[in-house]
């Protein structure tokens, strides 16, 4: 079978493995207290230019969604995202859970924007209402899409002037900052973000997210909320030694960029075969519209997932490569159409 479902499946790179084999007899502290989440703390710090920003390594991306926005929200507090956001559609209600509701957006593409933004503001103007505090965004979005820096300064805007904090979603920032057409940085993003994180679930670590908390006003008992929520991993230094890993030598945008040119490998062979796309193609999320009898015939010999628009003759897929996909797969993808 081709595997174009996910970006998460396989374990993990192998200088990552190689680094877990090579510290597995050291001993070290419990909990993320250890030289190993400390010196990959240091690293987040330097690469974003922030010496202040706190670190904190969490084992997957809906711990830290659920921990971060639980603990920077009152209890009357509400999240705004797109209706396409990942707090909304692949995390189980686990905001909700919080006591939070999410204020979701319909958008036309899942990139949240502006007037998005003011639209729900002017529906919760008092307190019989839940009152919105802060934005959540994705960089890339569950479309695939990526926030350009100007669109970023545009809803930072807007949250200053509503009194809105801003958090950011880097499940997939590794593919968001290598894609053509990119002109963010790790650099910008606490200039533009309260808080966001960086992933390496789909990014060559075999799980694991970093946490970095920007507004000082958010960092108060963080560790004690982590914990709460069951995300301080008692083992927390495989999670810094996978990260010192990644972050060395630039590893972590090499296989992002690996992804993306997977994808503009598939995604240009698609389109030379005459199919189009429901939505553009910019990372390794792409949403090709095929015959509804390709599609089942795809079904026999290449794992992926449906996507949500249908036609009477068409209907969308989503296929997703990796840092692990090979240019060998792609071309029997192609094969087949």
């Amino acid at each position: 079978m081709i595997f174009l479902k996910n970006d998460y499946s396989l374990g993990a790179h192998p200088k990552v493995l190689d680094a877990l084999i090579e510290t597995n007899m050291t001993l070290a502290d419990g909990y993320c207290e250890d030289e190993f989440c400390y010196r990959a703390a240091d690293q987040i710090r330097q690469l974003i230019d922030c010496p202040d920003a706190d670190v904190h390594f969490l084992p997957g991306g809906t711990q830290t969604n659920m921990t971060a926005l639980a603990a920077f929200l009152r209890p009357h507090h509400s999240v705004i995202s797109a209706d396409t956001g990942h707090i909304c559609v692949h995390e189980t209600g686990a905001i909700e859970a919080t006591g939070h509701k999410i204020n979701h957006v319909p958008t036309e593409d899942g990139k949240l924007r502006p007037e998005d933004i003011e639209e729900v503001l002017i529906f919760h103007e008092d307190e019989h209402y839940v009152k919105p505090r802060i934005i959540y965004l994705s960089n890339s979005t569950e479309t695939g899409l990526i926030y350009k820096k100007g669109e970023l300064l545009a809803l930072r805007k807007a949250c200053d002037e509503h009194g809105l904090l801003m958090y950011l979603d880097g499940a997939r920032l590794a593919m968001a900052l290598t894609t053509e057409g990119n002109d963010l940085s790790f650099k910008d993003l606490p200039k533009i973000a309260d808080a966001f994180y960086i992933g390496g679930t789909k990014c060559g670590a075999m799980f694991g997210e970093a946490l970095v908390i920007v507004n000082d006003q958010l960092k108060e008992d963080a560790r004690f909320l982590i914990k709460q929520r069951g995300g301080l991993m008692a083992k927390g230094r495989l999670l810094g030694v996978q990260f010192e890993a990644l972050l060395k030598d630039d590893l972590y945008l090499q296989l992002g960029a690996h992804a993306n040119r997977m994808a503009k490998l598939l995604a240009d062979g698609i389109r030379a075969k005459g199919y189009d796309f429901v939505i553009p193609p910019q990372t390794n999320l792409i949403f090709p519209l095929f015959p509804k009898g390709l599609v089942a015939e795809l079904k026999e010999k290449v794992m992926f997932e449906g996507w949500p628009y249908v036609t009477e003759t068409h209907e969308a897929i989503r296929l997703v490569t990796s840092w692990g996909t090979e240019e060998r797969e792609i071309k029997e993808f192609l094969t087949l159409i």
